[in-house]
């Protein structure tokens, strides 16, 4: 084995981001080596994952599963921390290369800034870093020279566009949407729908909450927000084109009207491993494209009117300020009480807007600014479906 093998630390490796990079880690030993996982509560797969993989160190942020992690792996050489502050403590861990951020919502905030100040690159999967508090993050980034990959498919796509094209103007991106499980339903059939209909992606397999996020369309809206920042653009740059096969993954136009698309048949581990090994790529055995598979490309526009979740994304970034921060605590409160059969699913975003109403407005906020927000937001919105229940 190699001597400079990249150091991956997975924060959130037992989700659906994190178990497909252990994948790409599985098929290229050669190139990868784990130094980091860490798990919310999912403690069984987490110490799975370490015999395997050996870090040096695991996180369990559910603390009461600390002695079960740590009794598992007691005849390993790997340190077992437990609880959410000591993710920003791995993150900034001296005997890594990159950080996967795969966590989910907002919790990811601070490991991202803790990396960040390390000086380690970020390949980010977790988008709501970015939707929280893109300003700092991108500042805070350029200032410590560290590298953003992104690992959304969209983004990846983007990004991939832009290699090589430093010096050239963006006109416009397009982020392309599947449209989801109901695409071309009317507001009155989405009144009536039920978790477990939301749920069934037609194209991606992905975790409970990013599944009904892209259901509602606010997946989109939220990697509106991302892409703002990550490629420094004005929010009239940024178009969502309803692209059902999801074969192109996103599109650039530059200002002489020529556009560049990334495609692929839909697997998260290639956008993964482009960021884990940027700015390399590493043959694999994933299944290839064939054109005669998909004898036509359709598109359409995205129904803002009837999913309004991407309206109010596309109207939190043009105010500003702490208003995504709003957006996505809200959202985070929502989509958990629909997954627990507590609202509607058209009431989440009647919650949402409400909150963006009374939750007060910073121009410009610190990052106090953004935790107070975070926290108000959620209080507030669990309250509104609370009072919807009753």
């Amino acid at each position: 084995m190699k001597n400079d093998l990249k150091r991956i630390t997975i924060l959130g490796s037992t989700g659906s981001i994190g178990t497909q990079a252990l994948e790409v880690v599985r098929d290229h030993p050669d190139t990868f080596k784990v130094a980091v996982l860490s798990a919310l509560k999912n403690s069984a797969l987490l110490i799975q994952q370490a015999m395997e993989f050996k870090p040096a160190i695991v996180v369990i942020c559910d603390e009461s599963k600390y002695g079960e992690v740590k009794t598992a792996l007691s005849a390993l050489n790997i340190k077992v921390l437990a609880g959410e502050a000591a993710l920003s403590e791995v993150a900034a861990y001296d005997d890594s290369d990159v950080v996967l951020t795969a966590l989910m919502g907002s919790v990811g905030l601070k490991p991202t800034i803790a990396a960040i100040k390390a000086g380690k690159n970020i390949a980010l999967a977790n988008k709501e870093t970015l939707v929280v508090a893109g300003e700092l993050i991108t500042q805070l980034a350029t200032g410590h020279h560290v590298k953003i990959l992104p690992v959304d498919s969209e983004h990846s796509a983007i990004f991939q566009c832009l290699v090589g094209e430093e010096q050239n103007e963006i006109e416009k991106i397009y982020l392309t949407a599947s449209g989801g499980p109901f695409l071309g339903k009317t507001r009155g059939f989405l009144s009536t729908v039920k978790k477990e209909q939301a749920l069934k992606h037609p194209n991606w397999v992905m975790g409970a909450k990013i599944t009904i996020d892209s259901a509602s369309l606010m997946n989109k809206g939220l990697e509106v927000i991302e892409a703002k920042w990550l490629f420094n653009l004005d929010v009239d740059q940024i178009d969502v084109i309803v692209h059902p096969q999801s074969i192109i993954h996103s599109i650039v136009q530059f200002t002489d009207g020529s556009m560049k698309a990334q495609m692929g048949v839909p697997d998260m581990k290639l956008p993964i491993q482009y960021a884990l090994n940027y700015p390399d790529r590493l043959k694999n055995n994933f299944k290839r494209f064939n054109f005669l598979d998909y004898p036509n490309f359709s598109f359409q526009k995205a129904d803002m009117e009837t999913f309004r979740n991407l309206d109010l994304a596309f109207t939190t970034l043009r105010k500003g300020g702490n208003m995504p921060c709003i957006l996505n605590a809200a959202n985070e409160i929502v989509v958990a009480a629909f997954l627990k059969d507590k609202i509607g699913f058209l009431q989440m975003s009647e919650v949402i807007e409400q909150c963006m109403e009374e939750i007060s407005f910073v121009e410009k906020p610190q990052l106090s600014d953004y935790l107070e927000t975070d926290k108000h937001s959620r209080i507030l919105a669990d309250e509104l479906v609370t009072k919807s229940i009753v």
